[in-house]
């Protein structure tokens, strides 16, 4: 019988600390995260400074606490696998030179994993089966690409964000409104007292393309939050409501187009904006063959889908030397 293949997971790309244990590629045994949302929460926004700082102090406490609940030591590890990137290069560095001096200190193999190949693994920890080729919508906080992919740790970049990316639009927008942070959840819970049919907002279609723009989007969302008042019956609910469906409308429209292009079985949907609950539902109800998404749990950043996507790095023989440095805008493809 062959030895499990347990790969420690290290995510620190922006502002959670987090360690995981994932067994074979698909078996979570651990997925410890530091959340440090309650901190930026009072700035509005991510402090890279802040994010680095509460890194340092939290990575091995993360670290130890993800060993000890998946119950394995050392001995146990077949490999390290840090993000490298695309983040906010403070709080990479922290995890990646952690993951470094672990793999040095006890001999090791290094694979650098990146944060985005993460989200898109995520789907593999809940035990569907995935065929290739399949086309894969990563939405998150700074980043929205649409990937086709044919193989494992093998992309074709199709179209990706040129300005704001869904996730910040989604936080911009929520600012304008006076709604907390982070943007997404609060945007989702007004919509759902909102009508978005009271109001016809832009969709930048960038036809010829699967390229996205929300820069518009979110200027028109300003303009219209600006000529509110207390006489008009369009409500703060129904312009979050009438952005959200804008936003879905063109990450579905986009995919749904993909899809058939290319001739997929399947789509993936990965990334913290992969949670909203009209992103799903329409991916479901419009894509025309089967949608897989994460857990809620999965969708925001952690370490279980960068062990994910280490683990089959690891298997088609690829390794990190020592001098691994981290890349703020690391590309997928």
């Amino acid at each position: 019988m062959s030895r499990a293949i347990n790969v420690l997971g290290i995510e620190t790309s922006c502002d959670e600390t987090s360690a995981a244990v994932v067994r074979d590629g698909r078996e979570v045994l651990s997925n410890i995260v530091a959340s440090q949302m309650d901190i930026h929460e009072a700035y509005g926004g991510v402090v890279p400074e802040v994010a680095s700082r509460q890194h340092v102090l939290a990575i091995l406490p993360t670290i130890q606490r993800a060993l000890t609940t998946a119950g394995v030591g050392w001995e146990d590890i077949s490999c390290i696998a840090p993000t490298r990137g695309p983040g906010l290069i403070g709080a990479l560095l922290v995890g990646l030179n952690a993951a470094k001096g672990i793999a040095f200190a006890r001999h090791l193999p290094l694979v650098g994993v990146n944060h985005l190949e993460g989200h898109i693994y995520a789907n593999w920890l809940i035990g569907a089966h995935i065929e290739f080729p399949t086309v894969c919508l990563i939405v998150s906080g700074a980043h929205t690409d649409l990937v086709l992919m044919t193989d494992h740790n093998t992309y074709q970049l199709l179209g990706r964000t040129l300005d704001d990316a869904a996730g910040e639009a989604f936080d911009k927008v929520a600012r304008i409104l006076g709604l907390g942070y982070p943007g997404g959840p609060a945007i989702q819970k007004l919509a759902a007292q909102g009508d978005p049919s009271k109001l016809k907002l832009p969709r930048a279609w960038l036809e010829g393309t699967y390229d996205f723009s929300f820069s518009g989007l979110k200027t028109a969302v300003l303009r219209v939050v600006e000529r509110l008042d207390e006489t008009s019956d369009l409500t703060r609910a129904d312009v979050a409501a009438s952005f959200q469906e804008s936003v879905v409308d063109v990450l579905v429209t986009k995919t749904k187009r993909a899809a058939e292009e290319f001739g997929v079985r399947q789509v993936l949907l990965a990334g913290g904006v992969a949670a909203n609950a009209l992103l799903r539902s329409e991916m479901d109800r419009r894509i025309g063959r089967p949608v897989i998404y994460p857990p809620l749990s999965l969708c925001t950043d952690n370490a279980a889908m960068i062990a994910a996507a280490g683990y089959y790095r690891f298997m088609r023989g690829d390794r990190s030397g020592l001098d691994l440095d981290a890349t703020a805008n690391l590309p997928l493809a």
